[in-house]
């Protein structure tokens, strides 16, 4: 069986799995695009995420995402989901129950959530164009009036709040906390100039805790992301030397 797909709290999910496994297992947290139906995914439709899922089956990984309540914006339902999945998935496949976690844009707000909830269980955190602060990222689309209505009704809607009420919400967030010792890789795929302006957001939040956190960064143009499979393959099994 190459993938299953099944419902949790009401929910799609999908697991994906290798040819040949290793016991090692990764949970997916997708960007604003991602999406996984009763059929399909964005990582299984997208040429990049594609290649990225079928490198890292050919290592042995088993994969595993859920829709996550669409554009969940680090909410707390998306990031219980998240612990949710981790327990189905420990509870009906055979792996190791310390896993890896791959998150791109949006994800890396409910990904380093869980993370630190779920410290024990996690071996290592690949993060790739991450937001990592919505009072960072929604400075940034302070210059694009339209799009910074559009991001606060959406992140309104995926806390259950008023906009206005999410809006001082976002403005009272407290530094992203990184330093709860899992190694951490942040990939800066620099592709445009939105992606420039969020690696230099990224970079600041990091400098600030370099010393305390267990962070490397890499930086790679867009015809060198076809390798980025590889780079997390060999990421990962740095950190699977004590099971």
């Amino acid at each position: 069986m190459e993938n299953r797909h099944f419902q949790l709290e009401n929910e799609w999910s999908a697991i994906y799995y290798p040819e040949k496994p290793t016991g090692f297992g990764v949970m997916i947290f997708g960007d604003e695009r991602h999406f996984v139906n009763e059929e399909t995914s964005f990582w299984k439709q997208n040429p990049g995420k594609q290649q990225i899922l079928s490198t890292l089956k050919e290592a042995g990984y088993t994969l595993f995402t859920s829709n996550f309540h669409g554009r969940h914006w680090g909410s707390a339902k998306a990031v219980l989901l998240g612990s949710l999945l981790y327990s189905y998935v420990m509870k009906n496949e055979i792996l190791n129950n310390k896993i890896h976690i791959i998150a791109e844009g949006m994800g890396a707000l409910a990904a380093l959530k869980m993370a630190n909830e779920m410290k024990g269980n996690i071996r290592s955190v690949v993060l790739i164009n991450p937001i990592l602060s919505l009072k960072m990222h929604m400075e940034q689309e302070k210059e694009h009036r339209f799009f910074y209505k559009k991001v606060l009704k959406e992140i309104a809607e995926a806390h259950e709040m008023d906009s206005r009420i999410a809006a001082r919400h976002i403005e009272s967030e407290s530094k992203p906390d990184l330093s709860f010792g899992i190694p951490i890789r942040v990939v800066y795929i620099l592709a445009g100039g939105r992606s420039y302006q969020q690696s230099r957001t990224c970079k600041n939040i990091i400098d600030a805790v370099r010393g305390q956190a267990q962070i490397t960064e890499t930086f790679m143009l867009p015809e060198k992301a076809s390798q980025l499979g590889g780079e997390i393959a060999k990421f990962f099994s740095r950190h699977e030397k004590v099971l």
